[in-house]
């Protein structure tokens, strides 16, 4: 059984009163379920489009961060390479290596299942591991996924956005 839940648009109550707290805490379920639907939407496709294995693309995100070099821990990372590289597209810079220690560190998942995942993800050939255990986002993999974002996810986050902005602005 499905159950739909509807709020009713009302005008915006006089400042400082009683429903006007009301109407803000109607106006925050509001964006919260606009974003919980894009976001359950967003779950769906990737655990679909990564052989129904939800850890793949986050191991894959945490690689591609890490070999970036924009995040570290969720903050930018001061000692990046020249300004120039910036400009350049991912897959033209110089990657940062990782391994499945910093990778699993990163995460919080145990190392064997970090070390069960990249097999699997070398074996798509979305990364690249050396002899040395350093591990790199491929280039189809850059080329896949960030299509992916330019083509899809970027312009449906952006308009979730807007629809979150106007939700706000009544």
């Amino acid at each position: 059984m499905s159950t739909t839940i509807t709020t009713p648009q009302t005008e915006r109550p006089a400042a400082g009163s009683g429903a006007d707290h009301v109407h803000g805490q109607r106006l925050l379920r509001n964006v919260a379920l606009l974003l919980a639907r894009y976001e359950v939407r967003k779950l769906r496709r990737t655990f679909e489009e990564f052989e129904r294995d939800i850890l793949l693309p986050i191991l894959l995100g945490e690689i591609a961060l890490h070999n970036l070099g924009e995040l570290e821990n969720g903050h930018e990372k001061s000692e990046r390479g020249s300004p120039a590289e910036d400009d350049q597209p991912c897959d033209q810079r110089v990657l940062r290596p990782c391994n499945a220690y910093s990778i699993a560190a990163a995460t919080g998942l145990p190392r064997e299942t970090v070390r069960r995942k990249i097999v699997r993800l070398v074996e798509l050939g979305w990364i690249n591991r050396r002899h040395n255990g350093h591990l790199y986002i491929s280039s189809d993999a850059l080329s896949r996924f960030g299509e992916v974002l330019q083509s899809r996810e970027l312009p449906e986050l952006l308009a979730i956005a807007d629809q979150a902005r106007r939700l706000m602005a009544r």
